[in-house]
């Protein structure tokens, strides 16, 4: 019965997060935003293609998603151990945002469901994540370079707040994952070609 469980929370979480909502959102006008913008069916891409508002509706659902298996796994099975369980739960409804099954595999960068999920899971740490998030924004004006912070800074506020091994380790590699799936907008900022919010697009040389 325990192994059912596990199994059972973890292809849940997956099937959560594999749900595509920027494509689905972005084909119900027509477009394949794959073949848009940058190209990610996240959020940011969707606010780009489509505007502000089916931006904004993208990133809530997309929150919600992580949220949702990670809050309420523990309550449905309260006889699992709960740290174990949630860490499961979140490593699996990622997992399934970022490598979508729908479509091949390929999905967004995972910040939004990220950030949903750990909502669920480690709220003071996540808190001073998107703090960072914040104040990075608002000096640079990219969105990658404030995630790729935020991520950075997720471990260190959970070793400060928690003061717990395993889940300073476990947002550690959270971290690792978020920023290896910006690495295409690495290479951007690297080339200067990277999107800054409030500007001109830079053009590709």
């Amino acid at each position: 019965m325990t192994t059912a469980i596990w199994v059972g929370c973890a292809v849940v979480s997956y099937l959560f997060g594999s749900i595509p909502t920027g494509f689905l959102w972005a084909k119900a006008r027509g477009i394949d935003i794959r073949t848009v913008g940058s190209g990610n069916i996240g959020a940011t891409n969707v606010m780009r293609t489509l505007g502000k508002w089916p931006g904004i509706i993208v990133l809530l659902i997309d929150a919600a998603k992580g949220f949702a298996p990670v809050f309420f796994a523990p309550r449905i099975f309260p006889a699992v151990d709960h740290t174990t369980l949630q860490i499961l739960c979140c490593i699996c409804v990622i997992a399934g945002h970022n490598w979508t099954c729908w479509l091949h595999f390929k999905g967004g960068k995972g910040i939004a469901t990220s950030a949903g999920a750990l909502l669920a899971f480690l709220p003071g740490p996540l808190l001073c994540a998107l703090g960072v998030w914040g104040i990075v924004f608002g000096i640079s004006r990219y969105v990658s370079v404030a995630s790729i912070c935020a991520a950075l800074a997720m471990p260190i506020a959970t070793w400060l707040i928690e003061k717990n091994p395993t889940l300073t380790g476990f947002t550690a590699i959270l971290a690792a994952v978020a920023i290896y799936k910006h690495k295409s907008n690495i290479q951007r900022l690297l080339s200067g070609t990277e999107h800054r919010v409030g500007g001109k697009r830079a053009e590709h040389a």
